[in-house]
Protein backbone atom coordinates (compact mmCIF):
# COMPACT_ATOMS: atom_id res chain seq x y z
CA UNK A 1 0.00 0.00 0.00
CA UNK A 2 2.47 2.56 1.03
CA UNK A 3 4.17 1.94 -2.70
CA UNK A 4 0.95 3.05 -4.46
CA UNK A 5 0.66 6.00 -2.15
CA UNK A 6 3.83 7.39 -2.94
CA UNK A 7 2.97 6.93 -6.79
CA UNK A 8 0.89 8.47 -6.70
CA UNK A 9 1.70 11.48 -4.54
CA UNK A 10 4.80 11.84 -6.90
CA UNK A 11 2.40 12.03 -9.62
CA UNK A 12 0.73 14.69 -8.35
CA UNK A 13 3.65 16.63 -8.45
CA UNK A 14 3.53 16.37 -12.67
CA UNK A 15 2.17 19.55 -12.90
CA UNK A 16 5.52 21.41 -11.87
CA UNK A 17 7.25 20.52 -14.55
CA UNK A 18 4.72 20.05 -17.30
CA UNK A 19 3.64 23.73 -16.72
CA UNK A 20 7.68 25.11 -17.29
CA UNK A 21 7.91 22.98 -20.25
CA UNK A 22 4.98 24.60 -21.69
CA UNK A 23 6.27 27.88 -20.67
CA UNK A 24 9.30 26.67 -22.39
CA UNK A 25 7.35 26.40 -26.02
CA UNK A 26 6.94 22.48 -25.87
CA UNK A 27 3.85 20.98 -26.85
CA UNK A 28 1.69 17.88 -25.20
CA UNK A 29 3.21 15.78 -27.68
CA UNK A 30 6.43 16.82 -27.10
CA UNK A 31 6.35 17.17 -23.05
CA UNK A 32 4.78 13.32 -23.61
CA UNK A 33 7.29 12.08 -25.74
CA UNK A 34 10.38 13.71 -23.51
CA UNK A 35 9.28 11.99 -20.53
CA UNK A 36 8.55 8.08 -22.41
CA UNK A 37 12.61 8.87 -24.02
CA UNK A 38 14.55 9.74 -20.95
CA UNK A 39 12.38 7.17 -18.82
CA UNK A 40 12.84 4.64 -21.75
CA UNK A 41 16.99 5.19 -22.08
CA UNK A 42 17.01 5.10 -18.52
CA UNK A 43 15.10 1.81 -17.14
CA UNK A 44 17.37 0.70 -20.28
CA UNK A 45 20.74 1.41 -18.10
CA UNK A 46 18.47 -0.05 -14.79
CA UNK A 47 17.99 -3.29 -16.99
CA UNK A 48 21.63 -4.11 -18.19
CA UNK A 49 23.02 -3.44 -14.79
CA UNK A 50 20.07 -5.76 -13.15
CA UNK A 51 19.91 -8.33 -15.63
CA UNK A 52 19.59 -8.19 -19.09
CA UNK A 53 17.58 -11.32 -19.36
CA UNK A 54 14.75 -9.13 -18.40
CA UNK A 55 14.47 -7.52 -21.98
CA UNK A 56 13.45 -10.67 -23.38
CA UNK A 57 9.38 -10.44 -24.16
CA UNK A 58 7.87 -13.10 -25.90
CA UNK A 59 6.41 -12.07 -28.93
CA UNK A 60 2.34 -13.08 -28.32
CA UNK A 61 2.38 -10.90 -25.30
CA UNK A 62 3.63 -7.51 -27.17
CA UNK A 63 0.16 -6.50 -26.89
CA UNK A 64 0.31 -6.02 -23.13
CA UNK A 65 3.08 -3.15 -23.43
CA UNK A 66 1.17 -2.11 -26.83
CA UNK A 67 -1.30 -1.38 -24.00
CA UNK A 68 0.70 0.34 -21.41
CA UNK A 69 2.73 2.16 -23.68
CA UNK A 70 0.57 3.44 -26.47
CA UNK A 71 -3.43 2.91 -24.87
CA UNK A 72 -2.33 3.92 -21.31
CA UNK A 73 0.61 6.30 -21.22
CA UNK A 74 0.34 8.25 -24.72
CA UNK A 75 -3.20 8.58 -24.11
CA UNK A 76 -3.58 8.92 -20.73
CA UNK A 77 -0.62 11.65 -21.14
CA UNK A 78 -2.03 13.70 -24.09
CA UNK A 79 -5.26 14.02 -22.54
CA UNK A 80 -3.91 14.87 -18.84
CA UNK A 81 -1.24 17.56 -20.05
CA UNK A 82 -3.72 19.34 -21.90
CA UNK A 83 -6.20 19.53 -19.18
CA UNK A 84 -3.10 21.02 -16.93
CA UNK A 85 -2.83 23.93 -19.40
CA UNK A 86 -6.75 24.91 -19.65
CA UNK A 87 -7.61 24.00 -16.07
CA UNK A 88 -6.11 23.94 -12.67
CA UNK A 89 -4.29 21.47 -11.67
CA UNK A 90 -6.62 20.13 -8.55
CA UNK A 91 -9.25 19.78 -11.06
CA UNK A 92 -7.01 18.23 -13.69
CA UNK A 93 -6.12 15.60 -10.95
CA UNK A 94 -9.46 15.30 -9.47
CA UNK A 95 -11.10 14.76 -13.09
CA UNK A 96 -8.22 11.81 -13.67
CA UNK A 97 -9.69 9.79 -10.80
CA UNK A 98 -12.42 8.83 -12.29
CA UNK A 99 -10.02 6.20 -12.86
CA UNK A 100 -11.19 3.88 -10.37
CA UNK A 101 -14.11 3.17 -11.42
CA UNK A 102 -12.92 2.68 -15.01
CA UNK A 103 -10.18 0.37 -13.36
CA UNK A 104 -12.85 -1.92 -10.91
CA UNK A 105 -15.43 -2.37 -13.87
CA UNK A 106 -13.10 -3.38 -16.09
CA UNK A 107 -11.09 -5.62 -13.60
CA UNK A 108 -14.92 -7.15 -12.82
CA UNK A 109 -14.84 -8.08 -16.21
CA UNK A 110 -11.25 -9.41 -16.91
CA UNK A 111 -10.08 -10.54 -13.75
CA UNK A 112 -12.81 -11.51 -11.70
CA UNK A 113 -12.25 -8.76 -9.28
CA UNK A 114 -15.99 -8.70 -6.62
CA UNK A 115 -17.04 -5.55 -6.99
CA UNK A 116 -17.83 -5.05 -2.57
CA UNK A 117 -20.50 -2.74 -1.13
CA UNK A 118 -16.98 -1.58 -0.02
CA UNK A 119 -15.80 -0.39 -3.31
CA UNK A 120 -19.28 0.89 -4.55
CA UNK A 121 -18.96 3.03 -1.50
CA UNK A 122 -15.95 4.70 -2.96
CA UNK A 123 -16.70 5.03 -6.22
CA UNK A 124 -20.28 6.43 -5.49
CA UNK A 125 -18.21 9.31 -3.43
CA UNK A 126 -15.78 9.78 -6.15
CA UNK A 127 -18.49 10.61 -8.12
CA UNK A 128 -19.86 12.53 -6.47
CA UNK A 129 -16.79 14.31 -5.93
CA UNK A 130 -16.88 14.62 -9.62
CA UNK A 131 -20.34 16.59 -9.83
CA UNK A 132 -18.97 19.64 -7.86
CA UNK A 133 -15.69 19.48 -9.81
CA UNK A 134 -17.00 19.82 -12.58
CA UNK A 135 -19.67 22.65 -11.48
CA UNK A 136 -23.13 21.99 -11.08
CA UNK A 137 -23.13 23.82 -7.96
CA UNK A 138 -20.72 26.59 -9.00
CA UNK A 139 -20.70 29.28 -11.74
CA UNK A 140 -17.24 29.73 -10.99
CA UNK A 141 -15.85 26.23 -11.66
CA UNK A 142 -17.63 25.14 -14.88
CA UNK A 143 -16.04 23.55 -17.14
CA UNK A 144 -16.90 23.28 -20.97
CA UNK A 145 -18.05 19.97 -22.44
CA UNK A 146 -14.48 19.60 -24.25
CA UNK A 147 -12.59 19.87 -21.24
CA UNK A 148 -14.40 17.41 -19.13
CA UNK A 149 -13.99 15.05 -21.85
CA UNK A 150 -10.46 15.27 -21.71
CA UNK A 151 -10.58 14.80 -18.07
CA UNK A 152 -12.30 11.73 -18.44
CA UNK A 153 -10.17 10.48 -21.13
CA UNK A 154 -7.44 10.78 -18.74
CA UNK A 155 -9.06 9.01 -16.23
CA UNK A 156 -9.79 5.79 -19.31
CA UNK A 157 -6.17 5.77 -20.23
CA UNK A 158 -4.69 5.51 -16.61
CA UNK A 159 -6.85 3.05 -15.77
CA UNK A 160 -5.79 0.97 -18.24
CA UNK A 161 -2.36 1.07 -17.04
CA UNK A 162 -3.70 -0.89 -14.21
CA UNK A 163 -5.55 -3.47 -16.54
CA UNK A 164 -2.68 -4.27 -18.99
CA UNK A 165 0.37 -4.62 -15.92
CA UNK A 166 -1.67 -7.09 -14.30
CA UNK A 167 -1.65 -9.10 -17.63
CA UNK A 168 1.92 -8.59 -18.16
CA UNK A 169 2.53 -9.37 -14.67
CA UNK A 170 0.23 -12.39 -14.74
CA UNK A 171 2.56 -13.62 -17.76
CA UNK A 172 5.47 -13.35 -15.65
CA UNK A 173 7.41 -10.12 -16.11
CA UNK A 174 9.34 -8.12 -13.83
CA UNK A 175 8.22 -4.79 -12.97
CA UNK A 176 11.43 -3.31 -14.61
CA UNK A 177 10.82 -4.65 -18.13
CA UNK A 178 7.20 -3.43 -17.67
CA UNK A 179 8.31 -0.30 -17.47
CA UNK A 180 11.26 -0.02 -19.78
CA UNK A 181 8.52 -1.86 -22.65
CA UNK A 182 5.82 0.48 -21.30
CA UNK A 183 7.64 3.84 -22.41
CA UNK A 184 9.62 2.20 -25.06
CA UNK A 185 6.58 1.76 -27.18
CA UNK A 186 5.34 5.41 -25.91
CA UNK A 187 8.50 7.04 -27.67
CA UNK A 188 7.92 4.98 -30.91
CA UNK A 189 4.35 6.34 -31.11
CA UNK A 190 5.44 9.76 -29.75
CA UNK A 191 8.31 10.30 -32.31
CA UNK A 192 5.91 10.56 -34.84
CA UNK A 193 4.27 13.64 -33.68
CA UNK A 194 6.69 15.82 -31.31
CA UNK A 195 9.50 18.11 -32.76
CA UNK A 196 12.17 15.88 -31.41
CA UNK A 197 14.94 18.78 -32.14
CA UNK A 198 13.19 21.30 -30.99
CA UNK A 199 12.58 19.50 -27.58
CA UNK A 200 16.36 18.62 -27.40
CA UNK A 201 16.67 22.28 -27.40
CA UNK A 202 15.07 23.23 -25.20
CA UNK A 203 16.37 20.60 -22.75
CA UNK A 204 19.99 21.45 -23.29
CA UNK A 205 19.34 24.72 -23.76
CA UNK A 206 20.46 25.58 -20.29
CA UNK A 207 22.05 23.91 -16.95
CA UNK A 208 18.50 24.40 -15.29
CA UNK A 209 16.72 22.93 -18.48
CA UNK A 210 18.43 19.65 -18.46
CA UNK A 211 18.29 18.70 -14.86
CA UNK A 212 14.65 19.78 -14.46
CA UNK A 213 14.38 17.18 -17.38
CA UNK A 214 15.84 14.60 -15.69
CA UNK A 215 14.05 15.12 -12.30
CA UNK A 216 10.84 14.84 -14.50
CA UNK A 217 11.46 11.50 -15.18
CA UNK A 218 12.45 10.99 -12.08
CA UNK A 219 9.97 12.06 -9.87
CA UNK A 220 7.35 11.89 -12.17
CA UNK A 221 7.50 8.90 -13.78
CA UNK A 222 10.65 6.29 -12.66
CA UNK A 223 10.08 5.82 -9.50
CA UNK A 224 6.36 6.04 -9.23
CA UNK A 225 5.72 3.94 -12.03
CA UNK A 226 8.24 1.10 -10.74
CA UNK A 227 6.36 1.54 -7.40
CA UNK A 228 3.03 1.26 -8.98
CA UNK A 229 3.37 -1.97 -10.91
CA UNK A 230 5.33 -3.86 -7.53
CA UNK A 231 2.22 -2.86 -5.48
CA UNK A 232 0.03 -4.24 -8.10
CA UNK A 233 1.48 -7.62 -7.28
CA UNK A 234 -0.41 -7.48 -3.23
CA UNK A 235 -3.21 -5.67 -4.24
CA UNK A 236 -6.28 -5.66 -6.66
CA UNK A 237 -6.23 -3.21 -9.65
CA UNK A 238 -9.47 -1.30 -7.92
CA UNK A 239 -8.06 -0.82 -4.59
CA UNK A 240 -4.18 0.53 -5.91
CA UNK A 241 -6.13 2.61 -8.43
CA UNK A 242 -8.62 3.91 -4.72
CA UNK A 243 -5.46 4.26 -3.14
CA UNK A 244 -3.11 6.35 -5.49
CA UNK A 245 -5.99 9.09 -5.54
CA UNK A 246 -4.02 10.38 -3.15
CA UNK A 247 -2.52 12.53 -6.14
CA UNK A 248 -5.38 15.08 -6.73
CA UNK A 249 -4.70 15.91 -2.89
CA UNK A 250 -0.90 16.60 -3.94
CA UNK A 251 -1.62 18.16 -6.86
CA UNK A 252 -4.20 20.66 -5.09
CA UNK A 253 -1.44 21.30 -2.45
CA UNK A 254 1.01 22.00 -5.18
CA UNK A 255 -1.49 23.89 -7.01
CA UNK A 256 -2.27 26.81 -3.55
CA UNK A 257 1.30 26.54 -2.18
CA UNK A 258 3.08 26.73 -5.69
CA UNK A 259 0.86 28.42 -7.82
CA UNK A 260 -1.76 30.25 -5.67
CA UNK A 261 -4.69 29.16 -7.36
CA UNK A 262 -7.93 29.84 -5.22
CA UNK A 263 -10.46 27.12 -4.83
CA UNK A 264 -13.91 27.70 -4.79
CA UNK A 265 -16.00 26.16 -2.31
CA UNK A 266 -17.99 23.02 -4.57
CA UNK A 267 -13.59 22.17 -5.37
CA UNK A 268 -12.85 22.16 -1.88
CA UNK A 269 -15.78 19.59 -1.07
CA UNK A 270 -15.38 17.50 -4.56
CA UNK A 271 -11.76 16.78 -3.20
CA UNK A 272 -13.09 16.13 0.35
CA UNK A 273 -15.66 13.34 -1.28
CA UNK A 274 -12.52 11.99 -3.22
CA UNK A 275 -10.19 11.60 -0.30
CA UNK A 276 -13.15 10.11 1.74
CA UNK A 277 -13.27 7.15 -1.22
CA UNK A 278 -9.68 7.03 -0.37
CA UNK A 279 -10.31 5.97 3.19
CA UNK A 280 -13.33 3.98 3.25
CA UNK A 281 -10.99 1.96 0.98
CA UNK A 282 -7.81 2.17 3.28
CA UNK A 283 -9.83 0.95 6.43
CA UNK A 284 -10.84 -2.08 4.47
CA UNK A 285 -7.89 -2.85 3.09
CA UNK A 286 -6.28 -2.66 6.36
CA UNK A 287 -9.05 -5.02 7.79
CA UNK A 288 -8.43 -7.61 5.08
CA UNK A 289 -4.91 -7.62 5.93
CA UNK A 290 -5.24 -7.98 9.38
CA UNK A 291 -7.61 -11.34 8.86
CA UNK A 292 -5.30 -13.21 6.58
Amino acid sequence: MILILTAGILWGCMGLFVRPFNEMGLTTWDIVFLRAILTTVFMAVVLLIKDKRLFKIRLKDIWCFFGTGILSIVFFNMCYFKEITVTSLSVAAILLYTAPAFVMIISAICFKERLTTTKIIALILAFMGLIFVTGVFSNSEKLTLPTLFIGLGAGLGYALYSIFSRFAIERGYDSYAISFYTFLFATFTTVFFADSIKVADVVTSSYESFVLALIFALVSTIIPYLTYTIGLKAVENGQASIIASIEPVAATFIGIVWYKEKLSLSVIIGALLVIAGIVVSNVRLSINLRSQ
